[in-house]
C-alpha cells in the first residue's frame, strides 16, 4: 500500500513538472496507430524503391552516355594522331620543297649568268666585225696561204657565228626551263602552305573536340559517382525501412493479440478504480490531442478507450500508466501532450468527455484501440475514427 502511495506521489510530481513546461501553441493533432505507421512505412518503402529504380535507370543512362563519349574520344584521339602525322609529313614535304626551290633558284641564277656572259661575248664579236667591216673578213681570206686555207678560214668564221647563236639559243631555252621549274615549285609550295594551314585548323578543331569530350566524360564521371552514392544510400534506406516494416508488422500483430486478450480477460468495475488528483486534467488534454477536432461522441470514445484499458487486466491499472505506456498514445511520446498540459488546451467538451468516461460511460463498448478508417478494418465508426 505504501509503495502504491509512493508511486502515485511520483506521478503527481511528474504532472506538476509537466504543467510548468513552456511551449508554442499547436493545433489539433490525432494519434498515429501502429497500423497507420505500418502503412506509412510500406508506402515510404515503395516510394524509396521507385526512387532507387529511377536512380539506377539514370545511372545506366549516364554510363551509356559516358561509354559513347569514351568511344568518341578514342576516335578523336586517333584522328588527332593522324592529323599530327599528316602535319609532320607536310612539314617534311615543305622542307624538301624549300630545298628544291633553293637549288633551282641557284641554278636559275647560274643560267642567267651563263646566258648573259654568252650574250655579251657574242655582242663583242659582232660589234668587232661590224666596226671593222669587210676589211677583217677580206684580210683573213687574203692572208690565207692557199685557196683551200681561205675556204677553211671562211668556214671557221661562219662556224663561230653559228656556234654563238646556237649557244645563246640553248642558254635561253635552259633559262626558260629553269624559270618554269621555279614557277612550278613556287606553286607547289603555295599549295603545301595552304594545305598545311587547313590541317593546322583541323588539328585545332579536333583538339578542341578532344578537350570538350574529355571534359564531358569527367562531368559524367562525377554524375555517375553521385548516382552510385545515391543508389547506396537508397539501398541502405530500403533496408532500414524493411527492418522497420517488419518491426511494425510484429508490433501490430502484438496489438491485435492484446485486443483479443483484453476481450477475453477479466475486467474491473469502474467502482473499483480510485482516480488520482490530476487524472481528469491529464485525460482531458489527451482527448484534446487525439480528438480535439472530433464531435463530442468521438471525444467520449477516446476517453472510454483509456478507461477501458484501466479496467482491463491486460493493461496498467492507472490513467497515468495507461496514457504513458510506451508506444501506445503518440501524443505522449512525441511531446504534443506535454505542450497541451503546459497550457491546459483541453476544451470544455474534452473535460466533459473525461468526466463521463471516468464515471464509467462508454459508447464503444470494451474497445481498447482506435485509428482512422482503412479498408478491411471493422469496428465502431465515430467521426474520423474506427474503434476496435
Amino acid at each position: 500500500m505504501r509503495k502504491k502511495i509512493k508511486h502515485r506521489r511520483r506521478i503527481s510530481l511528474l504532472l506538476a513538472l509537466i504543467l510548468c513546461i513552456t511551449a508554442i501553441p499547436v493545433g489539433h493533432v490525432y494519434a498515429t496507430t501502429t497500423k497507420e505507421k505500418l502503412e506509412q512505412a510500406q508506402q515510404e518503402n515503395k516510394e524509396t524503391q521507385n526512387q532507387l529504380n529511377q536512380t539506377k535507370e539514370e545511372l545506366d543512362d549516364l554510363k551509356e552516355v559516358k561509354g559513347t563519349l569514351e568511344e568518341e574520344l578514342d576516335d578523336l584521339n586517333n584522328k588527332l594522331t593522324q592529323v599530327s602525322s599528316n602535319l609532320n609529313d607536310l612539314d617534311t614535304q615543305i622542307e624538301e620543297k624549300e630545298e628544291e626551290i633553293t637549288i633551282t633558284t641557284a641554278n636559275l641564277e647560274a643560267a642567267y649568268q651563263t646566258e648573259t656572259e654568252q650574250y655579251e661575248s657574242m655582242k663583242a664579236r659582232i660589234r668587232f666585225m661590224y666596226e671593222r667591216g669587210d676589211y677583217v673578213f677580206l684580210e683573213t681570206i687574203f692572208a690565207s696561204g692557199s685557196f683551200s686555207d681561205a675556204l677553211n678560214k671562211a668556214d671557221y668564221i661562219e662556224q663561230v657565228t653559228l656556234y654563238d647563236r646556237k649557244k645563246l639559243e640553248e642558254f635561253e631555252a635552259t633559262r626558260i626551263l629553269i624559270e618554269e621549274e621555279e614557277a612550278r615549285l613556287q606553286q607547289e609550295m603555295a599549295e603545301l602552305d595552304e594545305l598545311r594551314q587547313k590541317v593546322e585548323a583541323e588539328k585545332k578543331m579536333v583538339n578542341t573536340y578532344v578537350q570538350q569530350t574529355a571534359s564531358s566524360i569527367s562531368n559524367y564521371s562525377g554524375q555517375i559517382s553521385d548516382a552510385e552514392k545515391k543508389v547506396l544510400e537508397q539501398e541502405a534506406r530500403i533496408k532500414e525501412q524493411e527492418a522497420n516494416i517488419e518491426y511494425l508488422k510484429k508490433k501490430l500483430a502484438e496489438e491485435q493479440a492484446m485486443s483479443k486478450l483484453a476481450a477475453q480477460s477479466s475486467w474491473r468495475d469502474i467502482s473499483e478504480v480510485t482516480f488520482e488528483e490530476g487524472d481528469r486534467y491529464l485525460l482531458a488534454n489527451l482527448i484534446y490531442c487525439e480528438a480535439g477536432g472530433e464531435p463530442y461522441a468521438g471525444q467520449l470514445a477516446v476517453g472510454a478507450v483509456v478507461i477501458n484499458r484501466v479496467l482491463s487486466s491486460v493493461y496498467p491499472n492507472t490513467v497515468v500508466e495507461v496514457i504513458y505506456q510506451k508506444s501506445q498514445f503518440s501524443p505522449a511520446g512525441s511531446g504534443r501532450l506535454a505542450l497541451a498540459l503546459a497550457e491546459n488546451r483541453a476544451t470544455a467538451s474534452c473535460y466533459k468527455a473525461a468526466d463521463e468516461a471516468m464515471a464509467g460511460q462508454t459508447n464503444v463498448g470494451n474497445c481498447v484501440y482506435f485509428r482512422t478508417p482503412i479498408p478491411g478494418l471493422t469496428g465502431i465508426s465515430i467521426g474520423n475514427h474506427i474503434f476496435y
